[in-house]
Parts: C-alpha cells; sequence; structure tokens
C-alpha cells in the first residue's frame, strides 16, 4: 500500500484510535505504534500520511505527552474527530464476575471506568493502552484477571465481554486531532474553523491578561487555554491554546496580533474545520 494511505495511532489493533482511524479514514491502513512520539516520526519521515492522536478525553481531561510533543514536531494539526466512547469488561472465555480480581487497562480508561470497578470489588492495573492489555489478558488465560477495552479488542484478542458499557458518564467522548506534514491550512469563509496555537508571554506583569485581552475586545471565542510546565521549571510556563475562526478573519488576526505583542514566542499548530459534534456542546458564552 502506498504511503500516502497509511495512518499511525499510537497503541495496539483494537485501541479506540484504531476505531477513529477506522472511521475517519476507511481506506487507509491503520498502522499502530509502541508510542506517541513512534505515530509522529512515522508521519515526519514519509513512512505515513497522518497521526490519529487523542488529545483529551470529556471525563479524564487532557493527554499531558502531547502538549509537550506538539511544540517540538513539525507537524500540523488537520483535522479534529470526537469519538463517543464505551468501555467493555472483558475476559478469557470460562471467567465469570464472581472470578475476577483485577482488572488492566490504560490509566485513562481506568480512570472512565471507577464506578464499576469499586462496585465489582477489582484491583486496577494500569497497562500501556486498552487494546495491549486485552492482548495480555488473551495470552494470560487467567480467569481472574479482566481489560477494559473496546469491542473490536475483544473480537480481536477473542474475549467475552462480561459488562458492557461500564464508562461512568455517558458523555465519555475522546477528542483526536489528525496531524500531517506542512501547513496545510483550511481555507477561510468555507465553514467553522478552530485555530490552535502555542504560546509563552513576556516576562512583564500582567502579560498574560494583556495578552488574552485582545480576544474578548475583538469577540474570539477561545474553547481552550491550558498550561504547563517547561524543563522541569516552576516559572517557565507554555501555553495551548484553541479559537473559533480563522487567522485571516479581522478579529482573529487583531487578537492574535495583541497576543503576538506580548509573547516571547507564539507559534499556530493548524488552522482546520471544527467538526460537527461541536454542535452539541450548544450555546455557551466566550471562555475568554
Amino acid at each position: 500500500m502506498p504511503m500516502s494511505r497509511r495512518i499511525t495511532f499510537q497503541g495496539e489493533p483494537g485501541a479506540n484510535s484504531h476505531i477513529a482511524c477506522r472511521e475517519v479514514f476507511p481506506d487507509f491502513e491503520a498502522v499502530p505504534c509502541p508510542t506517541f512520539e513512534d505515530a509522529f516520526a512515522a508521519v515526519e519521515n514519509g513512512a505515513a500520511a497522518y497521526a490519529m492522536i487523542p488529545i483529551e478525553n470529556s471525563v479524564a481531561g487532557r493527554v499531558a505527552d502531547i502538549h509537550h510533543l506538539m511544540p517540538q514536531s513539525s507537524l500540523s494539526i488537520v483535522g479534529e474527530y470526537f469519538l463517543p466512547l464505551s468501555h467493555q469488561l472483558m475476559a478469557v472465555k470460562g471467567a465469570t464476575l464472581s472470578t475476577l480480581k483485577t482488572v488492566q487497562s490504560h490509566v485513562m480508561a481506568l480512570g472512565q471506568c471507577r464506578k464499576a470497578i469499586r462496585t465489582l470489588s477489582l484491583t486496577p492495573i494500569i497497562g500501556a493502552d486498552t487494546a495491549g492489555s486485552a492482548r495480555e489478558i488473551a495470552e494470560a488465560g487467567d480467569v481472574t484477571r479482566a481489560a477494559i477495552a473496546s469491542r473490536l479488542a475483544a473480537d480481536i484478542y477473542g474475549l467475552e465481554i462480561l459488562a458492557e458499557n461500564i464508562e461512568d458518564e455517558a458523555h465519555n467522548t475522546t477528542r483526536f486531532i489528525i496531524l500531517t506534514r506542512g501547513a496545510d491550512w483550511a481555507p477561510a469563509g468555507r465553514g467553522p474553523v478552530i485555530t490552535t496555537f502555542v504560546f509563552r508571554v513576556r516576562n512583564v506583569p500582567a502579560a498574560l491578561y494583556k495578552a488574552m485581552g485582545g480576544f474578548a475586545t475583538n469577540g474570539v471565542n477561545m474553547t481552550k487555554l491550558e498550561s504547563y510546565q517547561l524543563d522541569g521549571q516552576f516559572t517557565a510556563t507554555q501555553f495551548y491554546a484553541d479559537v473559533e475562526g480563522h487567522p485571516d478573519d479581522r478579529s482573529v488576526k487583531l487578537a492574535l496580533e495583541e497576543l503576538a505583542f506580548f509573547s516571547r514566542e507564539m507559534r499556530i499548530l493548524g488552522v482546520y474545520p471544527a467538526h460537527p459534534y461541536r454542535a452539541r456542546f450548544g450555546d455557551s458564552d466566550p471562555a475568554i
């Protein structure tokens, strides 16, 4: 298969990222990678056209590693995808809920199923990812061990689903970003778009307040603003943000200019179509 028809994801076959790849790019070969760094690298070196990367979950919050990897990468965000998640409790044939003692999965999945884990009195064990945990449980053949993973993983590894849809919240949804090489911005004026960028403010009083002021005065809705430390320093803070609109829109352009003035550095990571799932959020006041 030509490299241009391949998309990478972190995890093993049957992971939720694998499902997202199949739903968005059904004609592409989905290529599993051991780490997020490997998924990024395969696109950067031309071995794949895209990477499907989870960035946040409505229950468990952000996927922290991605915010550190994105600014260091040459890849750009060209799309987003929202995948509603349904977690299944699975084990080998012959196992029952009464034989189970432990449950293994990715830390995010375990966090999204706390109520069921507590109700069943299971000891949670952190695995590298959901699908990998399913594979390990299948290989172990132990009726006391279960995994939390997708239906696809249960099918791939021959496990039986003992409890369906055990996620704590019905709104449990993961947002993915789609990455590729080059700055391939969505065109302006063809529907809602999201602009994602990172920045570091200058070391002056009220720099963040002043930097954010341009978005408020220009009526730009900021849907995400997150901070995290750099290089292990408590004072070296970088911010990651999403706003509604295109950099060519006058309001966004003015807001970004004001941001740049009060920032030590600022980089746009992507300008891409807003996914239709955002319409479910309903009307809300601007975040900034």
